[in-house]
């Protein structure tokens, strides 16, 4: 097998040429279709996560078929196309697994990386972890970004409860998905971009979005909620001054900038500041059958897999509109 790997942390990916993995018990071999480039794979390469063992293969919004089943699985699983996620593996004992709260763990293990990832030809996946996909995911490389942005987008989601007018912080590949959600549903979305960023203001409001503009900038209407993609802290005050009273504010990503110190009148009367942490198995039960029936259509660019580093540099940049997959 052939695999971009990260040998020292901030330093560009490394192709290798691999042993070919065979399938424990409950495994898959997945031959890779597609991987979806994320935000976390940056922050995993950029050392910003707690260190792991290197070499580490990133990728974790997967999309290929099953080669091979590992002993104790049933052999119908030979040939299904499948989505691996972030989420690889739970211990199922802690307080947490035990409370239906598996995303919170205390023992996980997360594909790409403290598993080996999808930036690879193949890759190994436990098939508990694996969702399914049904034949209306025809096109790999379309549906690999909702194995993560997807996911996540919609675990935000839904600690929003009815909120009717939603910013969003940060008009990534999240961020684009969720907008064809909320259009759907009828909801406001009220999309904040980097300063100047009229690409991306443009790009939402082809989407269905009600209004975009600068973070910085307020928006014409007051917010019920907001969720903040982008990985600065600086944005959660001003999401707080942005909503209602009794306003929450979802931090959707797995790292951010400090947050910096703001008087409490802007977090009185209520208003809420939750994070997202991971996903859980039940995220993807519910979340493809809801985006398909919004017609969620992920806007990408593709990439062969040896040019992962140029694809990450594109999305350091901002240069991307929608989501970077690399093709094996």
């Amino acid at each position: 097998m052939h695999a971009m790997c990260l040998e020292a942390y901030g330093q560009p990916l490394v192709w290798r040429e691999l042993p070919d993995p065979e399938p424990s018990a409950g495994e898959l071999l997945i031959q890779v279709e597609a991987c979806a480039v994320c935000r976390t794979d940056l922050h995993v390469v950029d050392g910003d996560l707690p260190a792991q063992p290197l070499p580490i293969i990133p990728g974790h919004e997967v999309v290929g078929r099953v080669v091979k089943v590992g002993a104790g699985l049933p052999e119908d699983w030979q040939g299904q196309r499948v989505g691996v996620p972030w989420l690889g593996h739970v211990c199922g004992e802690c307080v947490y697994c035990r409370r239906g709260e598996e995303n919170l763990c205390n023992a996980p293990e997360f594909t790409g990386y403290t598993r080996p990832g999808g930036f690879a030809s193949h890759l190994l996946a436990e098939a508990g972890f694996c969702f399914a996909l049904d034949p209306r995911w025809q096109d790999p490389v379309a549906a690999a970004p909702l194995l993560c942005a997807g996911l996540i987008g919609w675990r935000c989601w839904r600690m929003l409860g009815e909120a009717q007018r939603v910013g969003l912080y940060g008009f990534g590949v999240a961020a684009h998905l969720l907008t064809q959600l909320a259009v759907q549903q009828q909801r406001e979305i009220y999309a904040f971009t980097r300063k100047g960023d009229e690409v991306a203001q443009h790009f939402a409001i082809e989407l269905g979005a009600k209004w975009a503009g600068d973070s910085a900038t307020a928006p014409p209407s007051e917010l019920d909620a907001a969720i903040i993609f982008a990985p600065v802290g600086d944005l959660v005050p001003q999401a707080l001054r942005a909503v209602r009273k009794g306003g929450v504010v979802v931090c959707g990503g797995i790292h951010m900038s400090d947050i910096p110190s703001f008087p409490y009148r802007w977090l009185w009367q209520e208003r809420q500041i939750r994070s997202v942490a991971n996903l859980t198995r039940e995220d993807g039960i519910s979340y493809f059958p809801a985006a398909a029936r919004a017609g969620v259509h992920a806007e990408t660019t593709r990439y062969a897999l040896s040019e992962a580093n140029r694809a990450l540099g594109d999305m350091r940049q901002g240069r991307l509109r929608g989501a970077a997959v690399l093709v094996p």
